[in-house]
């Protein structure tokens, strides 16, 4: 693990000084990499996530390594009026709204047939509704901006078909024509939005499926040619640039930080 991404990669905290961001599924994990990297680079955070005490404790860390007031709000971001109220929370607290990053997600992998319907509903909740409601939130404010920067987390297994992912993969490549479609609709607004499709990451959430099935877990890092899994620190690099006023021409992209596993 990098303990400090943005010393690391050298980017300057002026990247995103005067910024706002929101980023969804921030209490931990990806989420909060990307979080951290965010306000390293100057930005206001604020934070949505369904657990209510990760959420509390990450925005105080969060406020003590940036000196900034953390804003935090917790809830279903599936449900429209909870992902209203993360970004009417974000506005009313700090002014504006730049950058969003769709982070909020996880999946139930598993064999295609051994789903049920909840577990069904539940992966296409999370991954894309999520999305779905956060982005026609913070939309409006970014078009009376004339400025917004949105970054989806996709996944690099839609690309390649990975074991077990298959309704991961119908909400996340969903994630993926959304991302498109609103590149093309919004770009002469001054927006841009982009997705990036990790493959697998060093979380917390893999070291668990690695105890419950190493055989499988194995084959998803034995497909990726540097041998590894990413690091959240490398994830969250990404989503800093693509969230920079530099990164104005990079518009409908969906960017692998995948080791190589898939390729073009």
């Amino acid at each position: 693990m990098i303990a400090d991404p943005g010393a690391a990669f050298g980017f300057s905290k002026a990247w995103h000084d005067g910024r706002v961001a929101v980023v969804t599924g921030g209490a931990n994990g990806i989420g909060y990499a990307i979080a951290e990297r965010l306000a390293r680079d100057g930005a206001r955070v604020a934070l949505g996530d369904l657990d209510e005490a990760g959420l509390e404790a990450a925005a105080d860390r969060l406020a003590t390594l940036s000196g900034h007031e953390v804003a935090a709000v917790a809830g279903d971001l599936a449900e429209e009026d909870n992902a209203r109220d993360l970004i009417a929370a974000t506005r009313d607290g700090f002014g504006r709204i730049d950058i969003l990053v769709n982070n909020a997600g996880g999946g139930v992998i598993r064999p295609f047939l051994d789903h049920t319907p909840e577990t069904l509903k539940a992966t296409i909740d999370r991954n894309l509704w999520t999305a779905i409601w956060c982005s026609r939130a913070a939309l409006p404010i970014m078009a009376e901006q004339g400025y917004g920067r949105i970054v989806n987390i996709g996944a690099d297994s839609v690309r390649n078909g990975l074991w077990d992912h298959a309704a991961y993969n119908a909400a996340k490549g969903g994630m993926h024509g959304l991302t498109t479609g609103l590149a093309r609709e919004f770009a002469p607004q001054g927006i841009t939005v982009n997705a990036i499709a990790p493959c697998a990451t060093r979380t917390p959430q893999l070291d668990d499926y690695f105890d419950k099935a190493p055989e499988v877990a194995q084959k998803f890092i034995d497909i990726i040619p540097v041998g590894r899994p990413a690091e959240m620190a490398e994830v969250a690099s990404m989503v800093s640039y693509l969230a920079s006023a530099e990164a104005a021409f990079v518009n409908g992209q969906v960017i692998g930080v995948n080791g190589g596993s898939t390729m073009l």
